[in-house]
């Protein structure tokens, strides 16, 4: 097939997987999709129990190193308000974090490592990750056993605010830990007029909230980002009645494990503190979510030099949003990048999208890292 056909072809997948999203762990068309896609081309499947998702090898060198490249295949439950002609025929649903994009992207690539096989000085193993939005995909696929033999894993994500052409690249954290928490505040409720009769669950809230803002500026060290956020609070539903019970819920952003761990165990001293002050009872539920994409340093190194000489090479701002291809990076080295994507609303908005012609530039990122890392690692 000519450059000119793969092209179309490519251009034809991708929006053919924009006008038909599926929510997470429920792509079981985009799966059979995937999975015709890559059969046409004779590359080897690999089997799995998970029932969406697809894994597949293009083997060179059988004694070489293994490197993984890894697209999401997800969408989200948000209603499509663009006015491209390939829009969401999903009502409801829509691929408002450019999961097709990677997908059409890891596809090309896969096309052109397949030409290369009997070139490769190792093995490819792609990974069409279902879940990424939810679920725990990330977690779901390492379970599965699909990470086993890697040496490295590769994977891209799409940027917005980042020009076509352009690819950010950092060794180091990229993405943060994403957690969530609910703070339960159990009092003694009365009349507002006889407090002293109450044990009151609102005035403990609120020194909570207050409290744990000193949590990032006393405790982390000011060369880490973090965040503490109280987003919601419940008490009480009448002016002249001290309310028995208070609940907030909130989210926690972090770079570095030991900053994540540090912010944890102070949520439990700060508790079990306002217990005694207050004589409440406070419950801590920590709603764990993936952990930070921490870039391996080695890697790093050897993706940028692979590509600073065909694409423009950015280091990109950390970013306070998730990924859990971080999930791949706790079992075997790793490193994630921004590709430009040059749109005007950034990820998970109605009017997201992504202009298609930074598709060929991620599929360039794909295939030559790929090649670039199982060289280096041929050498070791």
């Amino acid at each position: 097939m000519t450059e000119e056909k793969l092209d179309e072809k490519i251009l034809a997948i991708f929006k053919d997987l924009h006008q038909h999203p599926e929510l997470s762990a429920q792509e079981f068309a985009t799966t059979k999709k995937i999975r015709h896609w890559l059969s046409e081309r004779s590359i080897t499947l690999r089997e799995t129990d998970l029932p969406t998702g697809v894994f597949a090898e293009i083997a060179g060198d059988p004694n070489g190193p293994v490197v993984g490249l890894r697209a999401d295949i997800d969408a989200l439950p948000i209603k499509e308000q663009t006015e491209v002609p390939y829009k969401s025929q999903n009502d409801g649903v829509m691929h408002a974090c450019g999961h097709d994009f990677h997908t059409s992207a890891l596809l090309w690539a896969a096309y052109w490592l397949k030409e290369k096989q009997a070139e490769l000085s190792g093995t490819v193993r792609l990974i069409f990750q279902p879940a990424e939005e939810a679920e725990h995909g990330g977690l779901q696929v390492v379970r599965d056993g699909q990470l086993k033999g890697l040496d490295a894993v590769i994977g891209i994500h799409n940027k917005p605010d980042l020009p076509v052409g352009t690819i950010g690249i950092k060794a180091g954290p990229l993405m943060a830990a994403c957690d969530k928490y609910r703070i339960t505040f159990h009092g003694i409720g009365g009349h507002a007029a006889i407090p002293e009769r109450t044990k009151d669950s609102i005035v403990a809230a609120s020194s909570f909230i207050q409290t744990v803002q000193t949590i990032v500026s006393r405790n982390i060290s000011p060369k880490h980002e973090a965040v503490v956020s109280v987003t919601s609070i419940h008490g009480g539903d009448v002016w002249n009645v001290l309310p028995g019970e208070v609940e907030l819920l909130g989210t926690v952003r972090t770079f570095y494990d030991e900053d994540r761990d540090l912010i944890i165990n102070r949520f439990e001293d700060i508790a079990k503190g306002l217990e005694r002050a207050y004589g409440v009872q406070v419950r801590v539920e920590w709603g764990q979510g993936t952990p930070s994409v921490l870039n391996d340093e080695k890697l790093t190194r050897i993706v940028q030099t692979a590509n600073q000489t065909e694409v423009k090479v950015v280091t990109p701002e950390l970013s306070v949003a998730g990924d859990d291809f971080s999930c791949f990076q706790r079992e075997v080295p790793g490193v994630f990048v921004f590709v430009g994507s040059d749109g005007p609303q950034d990820w998970h908005h109605p009017s997201f999208q992504v202009d298609p012609a930074g598709i060929r530039v991620a599929a360039g990122f794909y295939y030559r890292s790929a090649i670039a890392v199982l060289k280096d690692l041929n050498k070791e």
